[in-house]
Formats: C-alpha cells, sequence, structure tokens
C-alpha cells in the first residue's frame, strides 16, 4: 500500500516521484529533486510507501510497476514525468512502454528490468549514479541515450563516506543536473 503527498503546480506536469527501499522522499536527493520539479513549475506527486518482503526479483519488479502505473493512471495531465530512486527504478520499463521521460537516481543497473528498459528509452532519461555503488554501472549506463552524471567514489546514497562536506558538495552537482535536465522538458 502507498500513501501520496501533492505539491500542486501546473495540474497539465505531473511528476510522479517514486521512493527506494528505505530511501523516502523526504531524504535528500528526492527531497531536492521536488524542490526542482516544483520550482519549474510541474505538480509533483510523492510516492510513500513500505516494500512487502518479496524474494523473487520479478515480483519486486511487478510491485514497483503496478504502484508507479496505479499513480500514473491517476493523472490527467498531458505531460508526465517518472522520477525514481534505487527500488524506484524498477519502474524503467514502465516510463518506456508510455515512452514518458525519467529521472534515475542510483538505477539498479544489475536488474535486467532495470537494464532492458534503460537500454531501449528513447524519451529523455537522465540516469545519476556513483563509482563506489555497486549498483551501478557506468558503461551500460553511458551505452543508452540518457543523460549521464556518474560521481566519482559516490556510494548508492550518492555521498562519500566519512565526508559530509564532499557529499554535501555531491547533493549540489546532483540538483544542478536535475536542474539543468528540467528546464529543458
Amino acid at each position: 500500500m502507498a500513501d501520496h503527498n501533492r505539491y500542486e503546480a501546473d495540474p497539465n506536469r505531473v511528476a510522479i516521484v517514486l521512493p527506494g527501499a528505505r530511501y523516502t522522499p523526504a531524504h535528500p536527493l528526492l527531497y531536492f529533486t521536488r524542490g526542482v520539479l516544483h520550482a519549474h513549475g510541474w505538480t509533483v506527486q510523492e510516492v510513500w510507501w513500505e516494500p512487502p518482503a518479496l524474494s523473487d526479483r520479478a515480483a519486486v519488479s511487478g510491485w514497483v510497476c503496478d504502484q508507479a502505473t496505479a499513480a500514473l493512471d491517476r493523472e490527467k495531465a498531458e505531460r508526465l514525468l517518472l522520477v525514481g530512486k534505487s527500488l524506484g527504478t524498477f519502474a524503467a520499463p514502465v516510463a518506456v512502454e508510455r515512452d514518458l521521460p525519467a529521472i534515475w537516481l542510483t538505477p539498479l543497473c544489475g536488474e535486467r528490468y532495470v537494464t532492458g528498459a534503460l537500454t531501449t528509452a528513447t524519451a529523455p532519461t537522465l540516469l545519476v549514479g556513483g563509482t563506489g555503488d555497486p549498483t551501478w554501472n557506468g558503461d551500460l549506463a553511458r551505452s543508452t541515450k540518457a543523460e549521464v552524471l556518474e560521481i566519482p567514489g559516490a556510494d548508492h546514497g550518492l555521498e562519500t563516506e566519512h565526508d559530509p562536506v564532499n557529499s554535501a558538495d555531491i547533493l549540489r552537482q546532483v540538483v544542478g543536473t536535475v536542474d539543468g535536465f528540467v528546464a529543458r522538458l
């Protein structure tokens, strides 16, 4: 079951924000992405969820896609955008199927449900990951048609251990890249 927080702006442009397993929309990457989207006039629909304990990756992917589809189907907007962090990137097939632009933060590049979609996406897509994240594959990301921001040494939270100042600099870089990407949509 998912809850939703909504930040109104232009009702004809709606961004759906899908969190990670333990990375909620209140965490910095998604919080500031919401701020960027809202500043550019997008209505933002945050999905808050508690993922079920599923060990089968197909079931996990299906559950996330169902959550994304349900959120998208509630919208009557002319333009839609998907944003996902980690677990939320399992919704990449939904973005491809609907030809939606997307922002994928720390996409799960080792999951075939995600990589298959990333490699076939034709709508504007931004992929953000760090070289210190075992779920990131920079070569795969660069082989797609997506815009790519790769952060040297950044982990799955796009931070660097024991260096909060550098982690804040990384956050600023990610937010600036997201801002530029959203401005071009």
